[in-house]
């Protein structure tokens, strides 16, 4: 195992500009270009490069004139749309800072997130976001402007600033340089406050241009296009969507995730991005459609031939027999898993949890090679990933080119390059506990890295747990594996202290009416009547069963309980971005934990 590993730039960091200036190149080489596709009814609408260069200077020329000054923090509360990315631009080319809020925030977080910032002025999706933020305006008097996307905001402000000069509208673009401060991301909170990551217009270029380089078969290939459906308000949406502005890749909007199979279908994307839990639910969806039609064998065959396939392409490549077998499976199965995300799709960029080596040798197979990555809000999304030429399924990759990577004493990861952030706004304290002198960041993940500079997350420092005879247990390894059943929505290892390891258990809503009904039982059985369930327990016992064979005995799922509940982001056990607030969990069902051990 190596302790350190590094790959060189592609692109050097920039040391004039920003991330504007992409805007300009863009309609300044091919104005005619579509690079925005709109949902209008049943058809998608092109916006070129030089029509989005319009309508962001628009926009900025009404930031300005509503007495907005340069350097002033402005919010984002909206779901993933293309006047997110529009006015993301727009403040920028206005010489302000973008402060992205999840519109499923509760008042409270705004409150937090707008005060913390000092944010003059608000972008909301819709009036209920609005509505939100009006539960906390009296303590928020510096927001003195609120602009409503669905209630004209993008013309009001375009007819507001028809007086503001284009010299003025320049001068406040290069005000901004590659160290001035692009957002603020706030971190999702699961261990206390969110903290403001400050994000330079520097760690964007950075990141973006190597990525796009270093991934050039996905970004730069003909008519590479990708439909958003990822919260433009987390970092990996948001460095994707910078990325498909640098290398003007045809880019959708996706508001509403369950509206997503149509949409994907009419868009066709060549690529997505997504966290391992949407790869779960493809998968899943497509093994109970099988198994509901009577093909449930003809699809775990396909899954073996699939993940064979992927594994052999390591090796040297598929001998004859299995050839065959992938292709009759590919007509049969694969096919219409590819028609389902629509039709041209050829790669995926994963992040935000682990993936396991079986949904990525899975996917690989039937023809969609999944590039695993792993980064941080702190270091402007990846730092590591995947890429077509250097590719390890089970791994989140090397250093992107310009990164690099290392391995502390303790385990713990460390991470160097220009796309580490700035520091935390208003927090030197909490800078200092996680960044180095000499530009090391402190991941808080344990991991290792092969001989070959490929990364393994194994852990998270502050999530292992100690059994009282002293084992170190990371859950993910077990938590992964678990959530992998069909059955399972999200589980929580538990054994802090305690003589063994447990588990709670909470099951997918969606998938136990198919199971009902596999079961010849109604299907409209609570789930609260199914946690003490002989059958659907000795389903959960098996996925349990499994999730154990990746660990030693001593680490291993001894007991677990099935909660007749789900945990959401609405409940407060899940952040935005689907992290579990494991210290939420264990105040919650501290009941339960306790009856697991007594």
């Amino acid at each position: 195992m190596l302790k350190e590993f590094s790959i060189p730039a592609i692109v050097p960091a920039p040391t004039s500009g920003n991330l504007t200036d992409h805007v300009l190149e863009n309609a300044a080489t091919n104005p005619g270009q579509i690079v925005f596709s709109i949902p209008r009814g049943d058809a998608w609408v092109g916006v070129s490069t030089e029509e989005f260069l319009s309508q962001v200077k628009a926009v900025a020329k009404g930031i300005i004139a509503s007495g907005i000054q340069a350097g002033d923090r402005i919010a984002v509360m909206s779901r993933t749309r293309y006047e997110w990315t529009l006015v993301d631009y727009a403040i920028w080319w206005a010489g302000c800072i973008s402060v992205p809020v999840y519109e499923t925030s509760s008042a409270e977080q705004v409150q937090w997130i707008l005060s913390d910032s000092n944010a003059v002025a608000l972008f909301c999706e819709r009036h209920s976001n609005k509505e939100v933020f009006d539960e906390v305006a009296v303590d928020l008097p510096d927001v003195t402007h609120v602009w409503v996307f669905d209630e004209g905001a993008i013309d009001t402000l375009s007819s507001a600033g028809v007086d503001v000069s284009d010299s003025e509208l320049e001068a406040r673009r290069i005000s901004l340089q590659p160290e001035t401060i692009a957002t603020i991301i706030y971190t999702s909170g699961t261990t206390g406050r969110p903290k403001g990551c400050m994000l330079t217009h520097k760690n964007f270029m950075f990141e973006v241009d190597n990525i796009v380089q270093g991934l050039s078969d996905v970004f730069l290939s003909p008519n590479s296009s990708t439909l958003l459906f990822l919260p433009i308000a987390h970092v990996f949406g948001r460095t994707i969507q910078l990325g498909c502005v640098r290398a003007r890749v045809r880019m959708g909007h996706a508001p509403d995730v369950k509206e997503l199979l149509p949409l994907l279908g009419s868009f066709q994307p060549t690529f997505v991005l997504s966290v391992p839990r949407v790869f779960e639910k493809i998968f899943n969806s497509s093994q109970q459609k099988a198994i509901a039609g009577g093909k449930g064998n003809i699809f775990e065959s396909a899954t073996k031939v699939a993940i064979e396939y992927s594994e052999a392409l390591d090796e040297g490549g598929a001998g004859i027999g299995l050839k065959i077998k992938h292709a009759i499976f590919d007509k049969l199965v694969y096919s219409k898993i590819r028609a389902a995300m629509g039709g041209k799709i050829e790669w995926a960029v994963s992040g935000g949890a682990p993936l396991g080596s079986r949904l990525g040798h899975f996917f690989r197979g039937i023809g969609v090679t999944i590039l695993e990555g792993y980064g941080l809000t702190e270091t402007a999304a990846s730092t590591t990933v995947n890429r077509p030429n250097a590719l390890t399924i089970g791994s989140v990759g090397q250093p992107f080119p310009g990164a690099s990577v290392k391995v502390a004493e303790d385990g713990e990861l460390l991470l160097a390059g220009d796309q580490i952030f700035a520091g935390y706004w208003n927090n030197p304290a909490a800078s200092a506990e996680v960044l180095e002198a000499d530009g090391w960041f402190h991941s808080g993940d344990i991991g290792e890295i092969d001989d070959r500079g490929f990364v393994r997350i194994t852990g998270r420092k502050k999530e292992l747990l100690v059994t009282s005879g002293g084992k170190n247990v990371a859950p993910a390894v077990l938590e992964d594996r678990l959530r992998s059943n069909y059955l399972v929505s999200q589980c929580m290892v538990v054994g802090d202290a305690q003589p063994f390891i447990a588990a709670l258990v909470t099951l997918d809503p969606e998938a136990i009416p198919a199971w009902l009904k596999q079961q010849g039982r109604a299907e409209d059985t609570p789930i609260a009547d199914l946690v003490s369930d002989e059958v659907l327990l000795a389903e959960i016992q098996g996925a349990v069963d499994g999730a154990n064979k990746a660990v030693s005995n001593a680490e291993a799922i001894k007991k677990f309980t099935v909660l007749p509940i789900d945990w959401t982001e609405e409940d407060g056990q899940m952040t935005p971005s689907m992290k579990l607030k494991r210290n939420v969990v264990m105040k919650d069902h501290e009941a339960e934990i306790f009856a697991l051990y007594n």
